[in-house]
Parts: structure tokens; sequence; C-alpha cells
């Protein structure tokens, strides 16, 4: 096996080599160039999808009353006003995710700074 190694010029090793460095190159880009442009054709077929599919959606899906979707019942406020309640049921809609309509609130209770530093 020693003598098979030494057999080859130092030349003709390093353009063996070299040869072989430049065909794994030109693979790799080749395959780059194929994953760009999956994904271009990826995308534009999605953003046709996405054009088609609000239209469809929306012509089948029934208006709720603009009534029904601004009060679910009444809110029993402890020691807060209607302005400091509103906050707080867009706070409590917008960090859990849930449409403000979709919520039933039962009553809102200001708590004092007294009670909340002693629990």
């Amino acid at each position: 096996m020693l003598t098979l190694a030494l057999q080859y010029p130092i030349e003709k090793a390093l353009a063996v080599s070299a040869i072989g460095l430049l065909t794994v190159i030109i693979i790799l880009a080749i395959i780059a160039c194929l994953i760009l442009l999956v994904s271009k054709a990826i995308r534009a077929l999605e953003a046709a999808f996405a054009k088609k599919a609000p239209t469809g959606n929306t012509e089948t899906a029934p208006a709720a009353p603009a009534a029904e979707s601004v009060s679910q019942g009444q809110v029993d406020l402890v020691n807060t006003d209607e302005k400091e309640a509103a906050v707080i049921m867009a706070i409590v809609s917008d960090k859990s995710g849930i449409p403000l309509e979709r919520l039933s609130f039962k009553s809102i209770k200001l708590l004092d700074e007294k009670k909340k530093g002693e629990k």
C-alpha cells in the first residue's frame, strides 16, 4: 500500500484533489440554485392560494350583527370605573387571543395595594 501511494507524483495528486474539490463545489452550487428556485415557486403558489382563500371564505361566512358583538351582558364593577374595566377587558382579550365578543366577564374588582402586598 505504501508503494502504491508513492507512485503518483505530487503534481498529479494535487490535480486530482483540485478536480475533486471543484466537482463538489459545483454540485453544491447547483443544489443551492435548485433550492432557491423551488422556494420561490412555493412562495408564489402560497401567495396565489392566499389571494384566492379570503374571497371564498368571506362570501360564505354569515355576518354577525353588530349589537351582539358589542356586549355579552352586564359586568359588575367593584371599586373601578368603566374606562379601567374596558382597558382590563381589552388586555385579557389580547393576551389570551380570544376575541372580545367571545369573552364573558362577570365582575371586575379593583384590589387594594395593601392586600396585594400581604399575599
